[in-house]
């Protein structure tokens, strides 16, 4: 670990600490504890706070109108709100000085600002609204400087949820996500966001797994794979029209859900970084890709998929194949998987797993067949 990422993760560890405990006498807490750490994000928890630095070049304008939606209250129930700011920091801004003098971040706090505020970058500019509508305002503690300069990473705090025990794969929340998926599909955006980053984030693997594996006769079939997908998928062109105006969470899996209040409250969705309008699809294309690679088992792809439909999602038909609908994002999430795990493996030094081996074998077999005419799971 580098200098700069133990200072990042001891940052966080303080951020989170003195936002659980703002005032009062010294307490005696166990040391924080990284829970992820991703090149797009370091989380760190103290106590019942869970503080997220995103990466250095992550859109700060961007960010805040999707805080800003899990806190908006249409989203209630479904997103995983953030922490408000406390008192002391709304004060400090107040006064204007910086409310966390000696971290390298800035501290992005939900808030219970009107609805009709403007969302604030750690710039300091809003966001512009085209129908009218504005998101609540994030409130923004900066550090010493411009918290836009180089470097410098937006932290994100959060209240402790419980995760899905990985250990048990039988009790995997399946018709608790497809659920919530249903319901943040049906819910119209409460004010402009930003394009969902699926396509994104799979344009991205790719690139990071070619830099890691440059000319490796390896990375051959995910990019057929990635060849073989239309332009919008690889975030190359705008998505089909009529299926872009949707809410998304842009990332699901079970890692993405939470029980709060801890230990036992109802399942919300987390990590609102890909968060934003777009085909909703695409939010139940990883599940899809498992499927299809074998790797999600019959029953419980169809439990999710039945548990979508009667809530009345509308990323697929109420009935019959939804393979049309879903071909194109599970393909692009297939590549996905496939690139994150080659690239792993390289920086690993070591040869992929079973389950990553499916994913890349997938590639090569969904590389041969054209778009919306792949069949359904492999027998």
């Amino acid at each position: 670990m580098t200098t700069t990422h133990t200072s990042v993760v001891h940052d966080l560890g303080a951020l989170a600490h003195r936002l659980a405990h703002p005032v009062g006498p010294p307490c005696v807490c166990e040391p924080p504890r990284i829970l992820a750490d991703r090149p797009d994000g370091t989380v760190v928890r103290s106590g019942a706070v869970v503080a997220k630095a995103h990466a250095a070049d992550t859109d700060r304008e961007a960010l805040a109108a999707r805080i800003a939606l899990a806190a908006a209250p249409g989203l209630a129930g479904i997103l995983l709100p953030p922490l408000t700011a406390p008192e002391h920091v709304e004060r400090a801004e107040r006064d204007g000085r910086p409310a966390t003098p000696h971290l390298g971040v800035a501290a992005l706090y939900g808030s219970t600002t009107a609805p009709d505020a403007s969302v604030v970058t750690s710039g300091g500019s809003p966001a512009a609204s085209d129908a009218g509508l504005v998101a609540p305002r994030v409130g923004v503690a900066a550090p010493a400087g411009s918290p836009g300069a180089p470097g410098r990473r937006p932290v994100s705090l959060w209240p402790l949820g419980t995760p899905v025990d990985p250990t048990d794969p039988g009790a995997a929340p399946w018709a608790e996500a497809a659920e919530l998926l249903a319901r943040l599909h049906r819910t119209a955006p409460p004010f402009p966001l930003p394009p969902m980053r699926g396509p994104a984030k799979a344009a991205r693997a790719v690139a990071r797994m070619s830099a890691a594996r440059p000319g490796d006769p390896a990375l051959l079939p995910v990019l057929a794979g990635w060849r073989a997908l239309p332009a919008w998928a690889r975030d190359e062109a705008a998505p089909p029209a009529l299926r872009s105006g949707f809410l998304c969470h842009g990332d699901l899996h079970l890692g993405q859900l939470v029980r709060h209040p801890v230990p036992d409250g109802p399942w919300l969705l987390i990590d609102v970084d890909d968060a934003g309008v777009g085909d909703p699809a695409w939010d139940l294309a990883r599940p899809a890709a498992w499927y299809a690679a074998g790797l999600l088992a019959p029953e419980d792809w169809s439990v999710f998929l039945h548990a979508y439909r009667s809530a009345g999602g509308p990323a697929v038909p109420a009935g019959g194949d939804p393979w049309p609908v879903l071909d194109v994002p599970a393909r692009a999430l297939t590549v996905q998987t496939a690139a994150v795990a080659l690239a792993k493996c390289a920086v690993e030094q070591r040869d992929p797993d079973a389950h990553e081996q499916l994913m890349i074998e997938s590639c090569a077999r969904i590389a041969t067949l054209p778009p919306e005419l792949t069949p359904g799971p492999a027998s």
